[in-house]
């Protein structure tokens, strides 16, 4: 066996309903279902998702949008000086950028303000405001932030700067007082479409304020509609998706000159392409320097200074990634050796001088580790602080649980999946103590078992271009529309093998229903060593398309794998235990010894066993269920090895048989040879067997264990006896078979033994295993003997 990773849970859905969506909307039952799993359950949305169709929302049904528009225009036509109030993640970044646009097109005498991730922190601050007004600044417009500033807001009312705020983070229970807040999520909201990201909300401002729809906002309202990990649904399904049909024909130049460090074509663009390649870019920059830099990119109108922008943001990235994966190990550490995983449903790690503008990143990589909820802090002990990101899982909602600790978190704001907070240091241990004690009241282990959902299990028939093709209507992928996941159960393996330059992917055909297609598994090559080529493979991922010199082919993404019978390792033909021990991965494994003599040649790990099975009585004690077994040496007999395995249910065999010296390959005397040789010792009994048998052997082309085997066997049946190495013909003998000698019949079952075990094919031993095991014999004919 090999279990899976995760848990696969395949959605349910009406068959019937599925098959009503099929023939109405002319797709196939696969999509139909999928289409189901997302909610969409008639034909009408599910034409409008698929193809198209559906319009944005009036912005004016954001409450407080008339009162923000009325100001805005008033600041424009007093050209009083507007201050736009950003964040500095790709989200606020892209915010930032769509409203100074949208400012500057209008007529405005605007400017932007992100604050410093590391002196200032995240969100509106008193001492910015202050010196906004100081400049003069007459109204402030906050983007994808604001929604927590109390005390800003305040502030702003104090200086008699007119506050307007949009955003999407989750409202606290007492909202700030501002002239307006735009965000679709306030109580009592009539909006259509809750789930707007802070670049969304920006989006709508701007509607607004053109009176019509600023398509040419979309290429920009995309990236934070992607990065920000919000729903795919609704109105962020037509930005995300109208937004990557503009990026591929944009005439940004920032764009274009990041795409092009980021080795990226237009025409390719997709919603992974911004997530993986655009988003990291931007973020990096508030990460690790200021964010402001991102949004001149944006804004940029000079070819040379986009240029040079994109260079330095890649290189930050760059830097990041190292930041990143040097952190990680350290806090990996931090785990293993404080708060093991066993005793901890909450981790909150930290430590002085972990940067504090990638500690979020390394949250998501502890949650992907670990699968629990995850602080990461970076403590500044000259102020006392700790500034933290938080990750989670399905079962634990951050921001939920986090405000009932609200007295130890002066500042803190974000979703049910990820959070941002300052504390004291002194109140990291009471905050870490609070955090477990929810989530061993809210969690069951379960809840610590990594899910995959699934769309459906399908066959590799299924496996077509044409449905693969279909199914790209459902792209853009994200949030709520994720991409479709599907299993295939127990396979055929056509071949396997491990690629790139460290062998730490997996590439494999699996075959079925006369078909076959292509899988890669990126960094599952580490299977490769767990997998039987014999086995039936279960697999879960991705459809895809390969396209490779014009050539397009349908192609798996594997992202777990399973086998869910009990496997066979054909190791036979090691030398030494040295090369068995080479053989075997790095797993808990029970060696099974027939023979004690090979004890203190084993040498087993800190998580093996080793038993010796030389009786029925022991064989049969022996405890495999759900074991890795290594069957080192020969049986002594079938009765003993039957009753190892009988009855029981190991997960894997690796089958050595080592034995010195086979008995297959020396010369098995026929009822000729005994004839002959009976006759020779009636013509020179008494015969010396230890001084002349070796030449007699030689002369006949024998072995002398050929003659000592003979000698043994007449022996037995009384025709000779045997003293000091004389061998004399008895006087007297009874005719007798040779087969009642136990000597013969040793010879003849461990001959036989070592052909079924030994010299057989996989095929073959594999079904003497099932038929020992009681399990269905794929090749009777192998057996027969056996039985």
């Amino acid at each position: 066996m090999l279990h899976s990773k995760t848990r696969w849970i395949v959605r349910d859905y009406d068959l019937g309903t599925a098959e009503k969506l099929a023939e109405e909307l002319n797709i196939s039952p696969l999509v139909s279902s999928m289409l189901l799993n997302r909610g969409i359950d008639n034909s009408d949305s599910a034409r409008t998702f698929l193809f198209g169709g559906q319009d944005f929302h009036d912005p004016f049904l954001l409450e407080g949008m008339d009162r923000a528009v009325a100001r805005i225009q008033e600041a424009i036509a007093n050209q009083e000086p507007i201050l736009i109030y950003g964040d500095y993640d790709a989200d606020g970044v892209s915010s930032t950028t769509v409203l100074m646009i949208t400012l500057r097109e209008l007529g405005a005498n605007v400017s932007f303000y992100i604050p410093d991730r590391f002196s200032e922190g995240y969100g509106p601050n008193e001492a910015a405001f202050r010196k906004a007004a100081e400049s003069g600044i007459e109204l402030i417009i906050t983007v994808d932030t604001g929604i927590a500033a109390i005390h800003e807001a305040e502030i702003a009312r104090e200086l008699n700067v007119n506050l307007i705020i949009t955003d999407h983070h989750e409202p606290g229970p007492v909202l700030p007082e501002a002239l307006a807040i735009i965000h679709p999520k306030l109580p009592g909201s009539n909006y259509p479409f809750r789930e707007l990201a802070g670049v969304g909300v920006a989006f709508k401002v701007a509607h607004a304020l053109y009176g019509k729809l600023p398509e040419h906002l979309l290429e920009i309202a995309v990236i934070g509609t992607i990065a920000d990990l919000v729903s795919l649904t609704g109105e962020n399904r037509l930005i995300a998706k109208k937004g990557i049909e503009k990026l591929k024909s944009t005439k940004n130049i920032g764009i274009k000159a990041i795409f092009k460090v980021a080795g990226v074509e237009l025409q390719t663009i997709n919603e992974e392409t911004i997530g993986f390649s655009l988003a990291p870019r931007i973020n990096a920059v508030g990460r690790l320097e200021h964010a402001s830099m991102a949004v001149d990119l944006l804004l940029s109108d000079n070819m040379e200074e986009a240029a040079e922008l994109a260079h330095e943001m890649d290189s930050l990235n760059k830097e990041r990634q190292a930041i990143v994966q040097s952190i990680t190990l350290e806090a990996i550490e931090q785990v293993e050796k404080e708060f093991p995983p066993d005793s901890n449903k909450v981790l909150v790690v930290g430590k002085e001088g972990w940067h504090a503008g990638v500690i979020g990143i390394v949250a998501s990589k502890l949650v992907e580790r670990y699968y629990r909820p995850v602080i990461v802090l970076s403590y500044d002990r000259e102020k006392g602080l700790a500034k933290g990101s938080a990750r989670s899982i399905p079962g634990f909602d951050l921001f939920k649980n986090l405000s009932t600790t609200r007295e130890l978190l002066p500042h803190f704001g974000g979703h049910p999946m990820a959070a941002g907070m300052t504390l004291k240091l002194e109140d990291v241990a009471e905050l870490r103590r609070r955090l477990n004690q929810l989530a061993e009241m809210q969690m069951s282990d379960d809840d610590f078992i990594p899910v995959m959902q699934l769309d459906a299990e399908i066959s590799i028939s299924d496996c077509t271009l044409e449905i693969l093709e279909e199914l790209q209507l459902l792209a853009p992928y994200g949030m709520d529309n994720p991409k479709p996941r599907i299993s295939i159960e127990n396979a055929e393996i056509s071949t396997i093998r491990k690629i790139g330059s460290d062998h730490n992917h997996l590439k494999l055909t699996l075959a079925g229903d006369e078909k076959s297609v292509d899988a890669i598994g990126f960094g599952l090559g580490k299977f490769f060593d767990h997998i039987s080529p014999a086995s039936r493979l279960s697999i879960a991922g991705e459809l895809s398309i390969n396209e490779w010199n014009n050539i397009r082919k349908p192609q798996i993404m594997l992202q777990d794998i399973a086998v869910r019978h009990w496997q066979l390792f054909d190791i036979r033909g090691v030398r030494s235990f040295g090369s068995l021990r080479a053989k075997l991965p790095d797993i808990s494994k029970i060696f099974v010894l027939f023979d004690r003599q090979y004890l203190q040649a084993i040498v087993p790990g800190e998580k093996d066993e080793v038993i010796v099975a030389d009786t029925i009585e022991t064989a049969e004690a022996a405890r495999l269920d759900g074991a890795s077994i290594v069957l080192v040496d020969m049986p002594p007999s079938k009765a003993i090895f039957n009753a190892l395995l009988a009855g029981k249910c190991p997960e894997r065999m690796y089958a050595a048989f080592y034995k010195e010296n086979s008995e297959f390959f020396s010369t098995i005397p026929g009822r000729d040879h005994f004839k002959w040789y009976y006759a020779f010792l009636l013509k020179n009994s008494p015969f010396d067997i230890n001084k002349y048998g070796g030449l007699l052997a030689k002369r006949r082309g024998w072995t002398k264990e050929t003659i000592d085997f003979m000698s043994e066997v007449f022996f037995e049946l009384e025709f000779v006896t045997i003293n000091n190495g004389l061998i004399s013909v008895a006087k007297t003998s009874n005719k007798r078979d040779l087969a009642e000698s136990q000597t013969y019949q040793d010879k003849q079952a461990h001959i036989a033994l070592e052909q079924d075990l030994l010299f057989s094919s996989y095929g073959q031993l594999k079904s003497l295993f099932a038929q020992i095991l009681a399990e269905p014999v794929e090749n009777e004919e192998a057996v027969k003997e056996w039985i």
